[in-house]
Formats: structure tokens, sequence, C-alpha cells
């Protein structure tokens, strides 16, 4: 399958849940949660949804298990609104990119103020 193609699938599943999440679901755990990608398998079989949610570590462990408890429904979603042989089995990952970046960032900040303070 082409990498196109698997972007565009890859696209239409995180627009599907994101939708369900904030449509469809009322668990106040998946409030603050978003979708950021889906990573599906070449064979379509399996696809990793990735999320991330404001706050701490607890509110990680809340969303997870909000997601898991809404998986059912999340897998039905996928179903109905998909043209597809067959449905993805879904598996949630937190997503720890953004927390990755805004360590960086700081790394390369402070980095930056060291090297002021020893060019004066």
């Amino acid at each position: 399958m082409s990498k196109a193609r698997m972007r565009r699938v890859n696209e239409v599943l995180r627009q599907v849940i994101s939708d369900a999440i904030t449509n469809d679901l009322s668990d106040p755990r998946l409030e603050m949660a978003t979708v950021t990608s889906v990573d599906t398998t070449p064979d379509l079989r399996h696809a990793k949804v990735y999320f991330t949610v404001l706050g701490d570590e607890q509110a990680k462990q809340d969303a997870l298990k909000g997601l898991k408890r809404a998986h059912s429904v999340l897998q039905g979603k996928v179903a109905a609104e998909t043209r597809m042989k067959h449905t993805p089995a879904l598996v949630f990952e937190y997503d720890d990119s953004i927390e990755s970046g805004m360590r960086i960032d700081a790394l390369l900040a402070e980095g930056e103020a060291a090297g002021q303070g020893e060019s004066e």
C-alpha cells in the first residue's frame, strides 16, 4: 500500500476516533484527551491510537483507562464510518512527543542562556 494512502487511512481513523470521543462519549476522564495520531499496520489489521491529555500522570492513566473502557464503542464507530474490508483492532498509547519537545526546548533555552552569560 502506498505511503500516501496509509497517511490518508491514518488521518481518517484519527478524525473518526476524535469525533467519537468528543461527541459520543460522556466519560469525564476523556474531556481533556486529544488523539494526536494513528499508526496503522500495512495490512490494516491493527492501529495504534496515540493520545495526549492535559494534566499529571494520574490524568494520563485515567484517560488510558477511559479509552480502554470505550474501546468497543470506538471500534464500532470506526467500523460504521469507514469502508474498510477489515476494521483495525485499536490499541491506545500515550503520546509523549509533546513533553519531549518541551524538554528539548527548555534544554536549548538553558544552553542559550548559559552561552550568552559566557560571552559577556
